[in-house]
């Protein structure tokens, strides 16, 4: 699996393709805007994009999902519980920055175990809710895609509406602390890390249970 990453929009979200170079077939993971900067992008490295996955429904990782959606005509996959969000401009925080974003028809709502399958590559979906209720991670060998749940020296903020910080601290504890220390995790904003070194550095999961 192939993976690249773009920088897109004012809160500079990571937006993710993932792909099999082999099978030409791949995902969108969290086009939170720059839809045309996307579509080139998605053109250049002669990909065939199979679905828009979420990780969650706040409008910096959903902007530009209509565009895309409307111009490749492939199914947008988003978690179970996170129908408020996507629904709502005002739960989805995109009516606050003047540009109010809805999207009422995700083709598929995941829960935790879930398959997704693109070219030779499986992913399982694992719910991890707190930033968001239905908020989830996508992991393969080696990688996941955690969205706003962990970060580089950071989790993912609490006073939205829907979130709590307990329950979050949960799910990076029992769903991603459990991985093995060298995968890497790709985050909804900042740079890359492993799980090792969140383990080790990471001061908001210093004394964590790590089961």
């Amino acid at each position: 699996m192939e993976i690249q990453t773009l920088i897109v929009g004012m809160f500079e979200t990571n937006c993710y393709l993932a792909y099999d170079p082999d099978k030409s077939e791949g995902v969108i993971i969290d086009p939170g805007d720059e839809a045309d900067r996307i579509l080139k992008e998605v053109n250049q490295l002669a990909f065939d994009p199979k679905m828009i996955l979420l990780t969650h429904g706040h409008v910096d990782h959903i902007g530009a999902v209509t565009d895309i959606q409307n111009h490749f005509k492939i199914p947008i996959f988003a978690g179970r519980g996170e129908e408020s969000l996507l629904q709502s401009s005002a739960g989805n925080l995109s009516s606050m920055i003047g540009n109010p974003v809805v999207i009422s028809n995700p083709e598929k709502l995941l829960v935790d175990g879930d398959k997704i399958s693109f070219g030779s590559v499986s992913m399982t979906v694992m719910h991890t809710p707190g930033h968001s209720p239905g908020g989830i991670c996508f992991y393969t060998d080696g990688y996941v895609f955690c969205g706003d749940t962990l970060f580089y020296g950071s989790i993912g903020r609490t006073d939205f509406p829907g979130c709590s910080h307990e329950q979050l601290l949960d799910s990076i504890n029992t769903k991603l602390m459990v991985l093995p220390d060298d995968t890497v995790c790709f985050p909804g904003h900042g740079p890359a890390t492993t799980i090792g070194n969140e383990k080790k550095h990471n001061p908001f999961l210093m004394g964590g249970y790590f089961v």
